[in-house]
């Protein structure tokens, strides 16, 4: 079974960090783009970041850009999120995803494209 495991969510004060974690399983990890999605109550899923199956090419949704940092490693089946800097208005339940097979660039933000979800993470951002 297809199985995405995220940690590393938690309560940081605004200009903090947290570094969460996504464990995949059950599929060819290193054939698929992955991506990172957060979602707050009553709001649609945001794409946040994502990282090709190959060529190393990460895009970033423009809220995030310069403070978000995802990594993958494919030995280990990972897929990461260094998130610096929190802001107010970054507070969510992060989940990773694999990405439909075919989409490439900026479409890959789209949670629409998102095929396998994992349950989630919560990050809340107060002082």
């Amino acid at each position: 079974d297809v199985r995405l495991e995220e940690s590393g969510g938690g309560l940081v004060q605004p200009g903090g960090s947290l570094r969460l974690s996504c464990a995949a399983s059950g599929f060819s990890f290193s054939g698929y783009h992955m991506s990172w999605v957060r979602q707050e109550p009553g709001k649609e899923r945001e794409g946040v970041a994502t990282f090709s199956r190959y060529g190393g090419i990460t895009t970033y949704a423009e809220p995030v850009e310069g403070r978000f940092t995802i990594t993958r490693d494919n030995a280990k089946n990972t897929l990461s999120l260094q998130m610096n800097n929190l802001k107010p208005e970054d507070p969510a339940m992060y989940y990773c995803g694999a990405i439909r097979p075919g989409i490439a660039g900026r479409e890959t933000l789209a949670p629409g494209n998102v095929i396998n979800w994992g349950q989630g993470t919560q990050v809340t951002v107060s002082s």
